[in-house]
């Protein structure tokens, strides 16, 4: 059984290994602030025998780190997949996000979350993620994600399908939460927890009239009047 303990920052290993058995390996960054999910991703991986984890990361800052370790003075192959979470501290998984696809437009990123794919698949894709798995799936639909993404697919399960398809009206107009911008979003999702203006702009690094701006945007995106009501919208639209 692997030990749990609370160990030092996690660091890359070195990327001199590039087989596994005489198989080419898929190289990957795990991002996950939570130890215990860390090591059972690595568990499942380490099914696969192509499949090699050869970082680790668990803030947002961290992940770029590792990534510019691995990819720096013209490494080839040295990095083929980020599983990023949605949900790190220092800087969220989608600004994260964000950032490598500027940063490194080709490196395959696939978002992790516990959040079911209704509230955040179809967003993570437009940002530019190359898919989108609940963090209970099944380790088969693991493993085919990580393949699939590393060869220059994008995976998409049924249900992000379904939701990717529900996102889009008869024009192609955005609806529901979807409308809003990401850090629209991000200013949403915390309103909804109850969280206040002053408390969002601590967390997000936002004045807190900065915040009430945003808050305005929304109420008038979701059709709403306060909190309240945002937090009713929130729950139809399967955001809570």
């Amino acid at each position: 059984m692997p030990d749990f303990a609370p160990s030092a920052a996690p660091s890359a290993v070195p990327a001199a290994q590039t087989t596994v058995a005489g198989v080419p390996t898929i190289r990957v960054l795990l991002g996950d602030d939570h130890r215990i999910v860390r090591e059972g991703l690595k568990q499942v991986l380490a099914d696969a025998p192509e499949v090699l984890v050869v970082a680790e990361a668990a803030t947002g800052p961290e992940v770029l780190d590792r990534v510019a370790e691995l990819t720096g003075n013209g490494q080839s192959g040295a990095l083929n997949v980020v599983l990023l979470d949605i949900a790190l501290p220092g800087m969220d998984g989608l600004d994260v996000l964000q950032q490598l696809r500027r940063s490194h437009p080709r490196l395959p990123v696939l978002m992790l979350s516990t959040y079911p794919e209704k509230q955040y698949a179809v967003r993570c894709i437009k940002l530019g993620a190359s898919g989108y798995l609940n963090k209970s799936a099944d380790p088969d639909d693991m493993l085919a994600a990580v393949r699939k993404v590393a060869a220059g697919g994008v995976y998409v399960t049924p249900a992000t399908a379904e939701a990717l398809a529900m996102a889009v009206g008869h024009r192609g107009a955005q609806v529901g939460p979807e409308a809003l911008s990401h850090r629209e979003h991000q200013v949403f999702r915390l309103l909804t927890q109850g969280q206040s203006v002053t408390q969002i702009g601590a967390q997000l690094g936002l004045a807190p009239n900065t915040v009430s701006t945003y808050r305005v945007r929304i109420l008038e995106k979701t059709g709403t009047h306060n909190d309240v009501e945002l937090a009713l919208y929130a729950e139809r639209h399967g955001q809570r």
